[in-house]
């Protein structure tokens, strides 16, 4: 509670804290360092913490590479334009670990799989599946009618890491919801393998419509099954308590709940 206290006095969060990890933010750092100086250097070092609201510093970012599509392009363009004296730091990984024990401020990925004592922020709106294949499998092939005909065909399927079985191919018909027991010849956590071999032609895939359009619209792959894919709610920016929140990471939070693209 004193830390708390002393914080509020501040005006800035010196510890982010979590169920499971409790680290310095960077003002914390910085006045952890200053302590650590002369008693003479310790005043100045609070003047720099006290009421510095403008947003500035490293931020720190872990994104699933499935939602990485979704915070590169123009949100991160507009957002490094009205903030210049940010500094964007993203890390794209599948590995799963504890955003704030790992140093991170702020996390992307779906919303599904988000910890239920973090903040999460929705970045953009519903995303949809694709299901697609080159031209050249699906001439050798065929090409599947329903779902369950991919049970009959080579796939490329993704799981978040060797201890997770892949993930599941979800569809939906007549406002029902079902799944369809996939047994991928080739598996991984890299999306950009999976789109390789699907170019390449050794199989039929899925990811988000976003990570194929150029793709689809260009002939080099062909969408699949369009009736029976749903939307689900997408990614989230998330994120440990708002509690004197640092103002770089305020500023995000703000610059996408502006509706900025």
């Amino acid at each position: 509670q004193g830390i708390r206290r002393f914080e509020d006095d501040l005006g800035a969060m010196l510890v982010t804290r979590t169920t499971r990890a409790v680290r310095l933010t960077e003002a914390g750092q910085r006045l952890y360092d200053a302590l650590c100086r002369p008693m003479s250097d310790i005043v100045q070092a609070l003047e720099g913490v006290d009421g510095d609201q403008s947003p500035r510093g490293r931020l720190r970012i872990a994104v699933t590479s499935i939602a990485e599509p979704f915070l590169s392009g123009p949100l991160l363009t507009t957002f490094a334009e009205a903030h210049p004296h940010v500094i964007v730091d993203v890390t794209v990984t599948d590995e799963e670990f504890d955003i704030v024990a790992a140093g991170f401020d702020a996390g992307v990925r779906l919303g599904e799989v988000i910890e239920q004592d973090m903040i999460a922020v929705p970045v953009g709106g519903q995303v949809r599946e694709a299901v697609v294949a080159s031209p050249e499998y699906l001439v050798a092939n065929g090409m599947p009618e329903h779902p369950r005909d991919l049970v009959r065909h080579r796939c490329i399927g993704w799981r978040r890491s060797p201890e997770n079985a892949p993930y599941r191919w979800e569809f939906e018909e007549n406002g029902t919801s079902f799944n369809v027991a996939v047994e991928p010849q080739i598996t991984t956590n890299d999306l950009r393998l999976m789109l390789r071999s699907a170019l390449a032609g050794a199989g039929i895939t899925f990811a988000t419509e976003e990570t194929f359009r150029p793709y689809v619209e260009s002939g080099a792959l062909v969408s699949l099954l369009e009736q029976y894919l749903p939307s689900f709610p997408g990614f989230f920016l998330y994120f440990p308590n708002r509690r004197n929140m640092a103002p770089k990471l305020r500023a995000l939070v703000d610059h996408i709940n502006a509706g900025n693209p």
